[in-house]
């Protein structure tokens, strides 16, 4: 595809409002328990946003694979408004800690334990049904800081399983979003059309994930060279984490594209400044859009771009 420097078509915003890793010593308005995020995703739904990203926690403020979790979440984000709802497939990162002994017998280290397959296949059992799943496009060392300390895991994302995932996701008419990382994702996915698990005229939506360690840097070059190995009539948007996410989202904006901010993606709001909540950032994102005249897409045009039923 071709960014369209000139384009007036209305921009979806999603918001991605907790994450799978960090927790709320990152951020303190980082919601986690099922009605922290249903209230975060009806002020997002009321600030613009007609997507709502979802990761979920369990009682101990980590990442959770527990269905009666997500079960819980999901109902209670339809019960307060029509925001379209979408499962991160990855589900998350557990730190565990004291990974390592001392010659004296000290624990010490950390280390991501990322959730299994069989667990993240599990969420297509989701009740209610949520409207749209991720899958994460190839398999990579997933590497991040927490808590001042590097820490790494293979996020294991095998052309199998995302084959039984997309296949399970149009059993139950579920809208998928393709999370790319770097190039060679972009050959998976075409891999998956040729196999006739995507068909060669289906509209695809994509994420372009950026800048995090593992995978392609957030630069200027990488994002254009991975919007023109789209395929064409494809829906994107950008995914950017940390310092890089208010101006690689920007620069996406005014390429065409579609848009996603969050406390997953950021818990600041500028240098030194904690976000407030999700709705701050995407208050933000939907009046930046309007400056340069893409207005925030509405639910059901939003419905129509992402060919949910």
């Amino acid at each position: 595809m071709k960014p369209n420097l000139l384009s007036e078509e209305k921009v979806i915003i999603t918001a991605a409002i907790t994450g799978g890793a960090h927790g709320k010593w990152s951020n303190p308005n980082l919601p986690i328990t099922p009605e922290e995020q249903a209230k975060d995703a009806l002020e997002c739904y009321e600030a613009g946003a007609t997507v709502c990203h979802i990761h979920v926690r369990g009682e101990d403020g980590l990442s959770t694979a527990d269905l009666n979790v997500y079960n819980k979440t999901v109902r209670l984000i339809k019960e307060k408004c029509p925001i379209i709802t979408q499962i991160g497939n990855g589900i998350g990162a557990r730190i565990e800690y004291g990974i390592k002994v001392s010659k004296s017998g000290k624990r010490y280290g950390q280390a991501l334990k990322m959730a299994t397959l069989e667990e993240r296949i599990n969420l297509l059992n989701i009740d209610p049904q949520p409207d749209m799943f991720t899958i994460n496009a190839g398999t990579f060392e997933f590497r991040t800081n927490m808590r001042g300390m590097e820490t790494s895991s293979i996020f294991n994302n095998p052309i199998d399983f995302n084959k039984n995932y997309v296949n399970g996701c149009k059993k139950i008419g579920a809208g998928i979003e393709i999370e790319v990382y770097d190039t060679s994702h972009m050959a998976n996915i075409m891999e998956l059309v040729d196999m006739g698990v995507f068909q060669p005229n289906e509209k695809l939506h994509f994420s372009i994930v950026l800048g995090i360690k593992g995978g392609a840097p957030a630069t200027v070059r990488n994002l254009l060279n991975m919007v023109e190995l789209l395929p064409e009539g494809s829906t994107w948007q950008v995914v950017t984490i940390g310092k890089y996410c208010l101006r690689t989202t920007m620069i996406a904006m005014c390429m065409g594209g579609n848009i996603r901010t969050g406390l997953e993606d950021t818990v600041y709001y500028r240098k030194g400044e904690l976000v407030k909540s999700n709705a701050q950032l995407v208050e933000r994102m939907a009046r930046v859009a309007k400056e340069i005249g893409r207005e925030p897409a509405t639910l059901d045009e939003t419905r129509e771009k992402l060919r949910l039923k």
